[in-house]
């Protein structure tokens, strides 16, 4: 009776409680703090040039004036939330997709040079890592300029690869593509050299003993154990290709994409349109890791895991 006293007369958890149990409760404080941060960075920093519209006008102004002025500008240095959700919904909702000054063109251009860009680099980085795994020499010799093409930076590439394939007739997706795969390969190549080393000797020695070839090694070990790092660094790869894409477009004066897009916002000082489309880029990145986790969670279950 006691215990089940205790038992009836236990707390139930409240609403916050259970919210902050799972991810959900964290995720909308950090979300919120951020929103309250940006907008207090947002009026601190248009201020300045706030101040001067009302010193120019000679009219009266308090602290609620200055805040409503700096929210309000249309070319503030630092765009409040707001105005970005309301530029979005105005060049992905109420715009044509066939229109120039859609984003859901523009992101639909970038994506088509990203997506070819990461299929063409993980395939080079699982055959590369297949390579090294089986073959002493490519490690000695590939690894260390794998390793090494990484350190220089991509803005400086970017300009040579469009130039060098544009005198030779490449341009418009190819080029944009090859930066993609440049930057998506490295993440590949390193998850799977690791993923294929990863079944550990005695599984190793087991195979040997029932006298199976290196094919089947393969086959029957270290590609299954090496599933959970590829999908891992794809992960990481879609995003990097992604970001290749655009660097891509920079120096081309493409017309279409996210890359041109900033580039006109930059031109012509429309920061609403910088963040708009920063802000499209990054949904579209998460979309393709999420992307890329379904499919995970695909592969691992048909693979007889639990996921």
């Amino acid at each position: 009776m006691t215990i089940e006293a205790d038992a009836g007369s236990a707390p139930v958890p409240g609403l916050v409680s259970r919210l902050f149990a799972g991810h959900l409760g964290p995720i909308t404080v950090v979300v919120l703090a951020i929103v309250v941060i940006w907008y207090a960075g947002a009026v601190y920093m248009n201020a300045p040039r706030q101040i001067e519209v009302f010193n120019r006008a000679q009219t009266d102004w308090g602290a609620a004036d200055l805040i409503e002025g700096t929210l309000a500008q249309d070319r503030p240095i630092l765009p409040a939330p707001h105005q970005i959700l309301v530029e979005m919904k105005k060049t992905i909702i109420d715009k044509k997709i066939t229109s120039k000054r859609s984003l859901v063109f523009h992101a639909w251009v970038t994506l088509s040079s990203t997506l070819l860009g990461f299929v063409a680099g993980a395939v080079l980085g699982i055959l590369l890592a297949v390579g090294i795994v089986h073959v002493g020499a490519l490690e000695k010799s590939l690894m260390p300029w794998i390793i090494s093409s990484q350190t220089i930076p991509i803005l400086a590439i970017a300009p040579m690869v469009v130039v060098v394939l544009g005198a030779i007739g490449l341009k418009g997706l190819v080029p944009k593509a090859i930066i993609s795969a440049y930057l998506c390969f490295f993440p590949v190549t390193i998850g799977m050299v690791k993923g294929l080393r990863s079944p550990d000797l005695l599984q190793m020695d087991l195979l040997r003993t029932y006298s199976a070839s290196s094919w089947q090694t393969f086959w029957k070990l270290r590609w299954p154990a090496s599933v959970p790092f590829l999908f891992t660094s794809l992960k990481v790869a879609v995003a990097i290709s992604l970001v290749g894409a655009i660097v891509g477009e920079l120096p081309t004066g493409a017309q279409g994409g996210l890359g041109a897009r900033l580039l006109a916002g930059s031109y012509y000082g429309q920061t609403i349109q910088i963040w708009s489309a920063l802000f499209t880029a990054a949904a579209l990145a998460a979309s393709l890791v999420a992307l890329v986790g379904v499919i995970e969670r695909l592969a691992v279950r048909a693979m007889g895991g639990r996921r």
